[in-house]
């Protein structure tokens, strides 16, 4: 019922659309992105008030190479959505959804940290659980498992503390 909503409100935006086992994904353009997040938002008819995670696949054999996935969850409607958006090399991009979920800041920090995703207007994108000089990002499925990094020297971040990476 909420694909037909969907489908029905979007139409073309929708590249593909897709229930199984009570889960609804929706596939939709990268360019048409932002705004079609706003909608599901903002309308009554969603209102997707919770953005409970973001993540990405690495899909290295395809073109476009990656799938940013978000799960929306409505708490007035009761109903959850997997929205998916396809970004390919070699500058893998999406826009920042900061503005509308606030819960997005550290979720997309993490995404870029692990797979080199940028998320544009992100308002402090910057490595959070890598050290700054650490080359690559490792949940790309291509990341050399082996890869040795550069030694970062141990400092007290009491008495020095580190300035951040921007």
């Amino acid at each position: 019922m909420l694909l037909d909503q969907l489908k029905e409100r979007f139409g073309a935006d929708i590249v593909a659309a897709d229930s199984a086992r009570g889960e609804e994904t929706i596939v939709i353009a990268r360019e048409r992105a932002l705004g079609l997040m706003r909608a599901l938002r903002d309308e009554e008819a969603f209102a997707f008030d919770f953005l409970a995670d973001l993540t990405a696949v690495d899909w290295p054999a395809r073109a476009p190479r990656f799938d940013v996935v978000y799960h929306l969850h409505s708490l007035k409607r009761g109903h959850r959505l997997r929205v998916k958006i396809a970004t390919g090399e070699p500058a893998a991009s999406v826009h920042s959804v900061v503005g509308l979920w606030k819960s997005a800041d550290w979720l997309e920090r993490e995404c870029y940290d692990m797979f080199g995703i940028r998320f544009e207007g992100h308002p402090d994108l910057r490595r959070i659980l890598m050290y700054d000089s650490f080359e690559g990002h490792p949940l790309r499925k291509d990341y050399p498992v082996g890869r040795r990094q550069p030694i970062v020297p141990e400092i007290d971040p009491i008495l020095n503390p580190r300035r951040p990476s921007r």
